[in-house]
C-alpha cells in the first residue's frame, strides 16, 4: 500500500504557504503535487508586528491558532484539488511559522506558531509538527533540518556535493560520509525587505530592482563584518536577527546611495555568502533550490562566484520551490516510523533524535 504524506512550510519569507503531496517509501521521495496558498496579508503583518514588537500572551495565543487554522484550510483546499481524501494521507508534517529562533544562551529555544491540534480536528489527518526543540534539548541547534534531506535526494550524486536552498534565511549542505550544513546567513529577507519599504513591492522579481543599481563595495564589507558571517558552524538564524534593525546598523551609509544601489549590495551580501562558505569547502558541484534559485540575477552572480559546476534542484528532477514541504512530509514519515534523524553532525546535538511529536 503507499504511503501519502503532505508537507506544510511557511518561512521566513512569509510570502506563502507552501504544501507538497508526496509518495514515500524507504528510498524515494515522490512529489505528486505541490501548491501554494497565498499568506493573508493581515496575518502577515500580525506576525512581522509580534517578532519587530511586543508581545502579550493573548496575542501569540490567538496567532498560534489562525495559524492552525490557515493550515488547515491550505490543507483541506489543496486535497480536495487534488482529489484525495484525508483518509488516504498517513500523516501531515506541520513546520508551522516560526516567530523566534534562538539557539544560543543559558536557555535555548524556537517557536513555531500553528497550532497541531486544530490542524487535526479541522482536517481529521494525523499530524507531526514540533519537529526543532528535541533536537535543541539534546544541545543542537534545532536548525537546519533540510541537510538530511539533501542527503537523501541527492547523496548518490558524484564528486563533493554542496546543496543551497535560498528561503529568507539560505542554508548550504555538504553531502558526504560526514553531513554537514549550516544557516549561511541571510537569503531573501533583506531583500524582500528593502524593495518593500522603498518600492512598496513584496519581492524584487528576477532581481531586476538589484540589476539596475550599482554595488557598493564600502556597505557591502561593512555588512560582512558581522560577527554571524564570521563565525563556525554549527550555526543557525532567523528573521530575528537579519532584519530592518540590523539594516538600520548601516543607514549612515545608506543615507548616501540610492534605494538601487542598496537592493545591489544586499543581494551581493546574500551571493558572497554562500560563495565563500561553498568554495571554503572546495565543492565541485553545487545544486540550488528555494525561492531564491527564481532569482535570475542572483543565480547568476552564484555561477560567476562559485567555483564549481551549478545546477537548479528543477535541472536534476527536484522541484526546487516545493523541496521545503516535501522535506517536512518526509519528517513526518520518519516520526510516524519512530526513525532518528541523522543530524547531530550538522546541529551539533548531542545525540540523533526522533523529531516531531505526533497529533491524532
Amino acid at each position: 500500500m503507499r504511503e501519502l504524506y503532505v508537507g506544510v512550510m511557511s518561512g521566513t519569507s512569509l510570502d506563502g504557504v507552501d504544501l507538497a503531496l508526496c509518495e514515500i517509501n524507504a528510498s524515494d521521495c515522490e512529489l505528486l503535487a505541490s501548491a501554494e496558498f497565498a499568506f493573508p496579508q493581515e496575518l502577515k503583518a500580525e506576525i512581522l508586528n509580534l517578532i519587530d514588537g511586543s508581545a502579550t500572551l493573548k496575542m501569540i495565543g490567538e496567532l498560534d491558532h489562525k495559524l492552525g487554522v490557515l493550515f488547515a484550510n491550505s490543507v483541506n483546499d489543496f486535497l480536495t484539488r487534488e482529489k484525495i481524501s484525508a483518509s488516504e494521507v498517513n500523516a501531515i508534517g506541520l513546520h508551522g511559522q516560526t516567530l523566534w529562533h534562538q539557539p544560543q544562551g543559558e536557555f535555548p529555544f524556537s517557536t513555531q506558531l500553528g497550532d497541531a491540534n486544530v490542524v487535526v480536528a479541522r482536517t481529521g489527518v494525523t499530524t507531526v509538527a514540533d519537529f526543532r526543540r528535541m533536537d535543541m534539548a539534546n544541545g543542537g541547534q534545532g536548525a537546519p533540518f533540510a541537510p538530511a534531506f539533501h542527503q537523501f535526494l541527492f547523496g548518490s550524486l558524484e564528486g563533493k556535493v554542496a546543496v543551497v536552498n535560498i528561503g529568507g534565511m539560505a542554508n548550504v549542505t555538504l553531502l558526504g560520509s560526514e553531513l554537514k550544513g549550516w544557516d549561511t546567513g541571510c537569503g531573501n529577507v533583506l531583500l524582500d525587505a528593502w524593495i518593500s519599504q522603498t518600492r512598496q513591492k513584496a519581492y524584487d522579481e528576477d532581481g531586476e530592482f538589484a540589476k539596475s543599481g550599482e554595488l557598493n563595495e564600502g556597505l557591502l564589507n561593512a555588512m560582512m563584518n558581522d560577527d554571524y558571517f564570521k563565525k563556525l558552524p554549527p550555526k543557525s538564524t532567523g528573521r530575528e536577527y537579519f532584519n530592518q534593525t540590523w539594516l538600520a546598523n548601516f543607514l549612515p551609509i545608506f543615507n548616501s546611495l540610492k534605494d538601487e544601489d542598496v537592493q545591489r549590495t544586499l543581494l551581493e551580501l546574500t551571493a558572497r555568502s554562500v560563495a565563500n562558505d561553498v568554495n571554503d569547502a572546495n565543492a565541485t558541484k553545487l545544486v540550488v533550490c528555494g525561492g531564491g534559485s527564481k532569482n535570475r540575477f542572483l543565480t547568476q552572480r552564484l555561477r560567476e562566484l562559485c567555483e564549481c559546476e551549478l545546477a537548479l534542484s528543477d535541472e536534476l528532477g527536484v522541484n526546487g520551490d516545493a523541496l521545503e514541504a516535501m522535506a517536512f512530509a518526509w519528517l513526518a514519515r520518519k516520526r510516524i516510523r519512530n526513525e532518528v534523524v541523522d543530524l547531530s553532525s550538522v546541529t551539533g546535538s548531542k545525540k540523533n533524535s526522533l523529531l516531531g511529536g505526533i497529533y491524532g
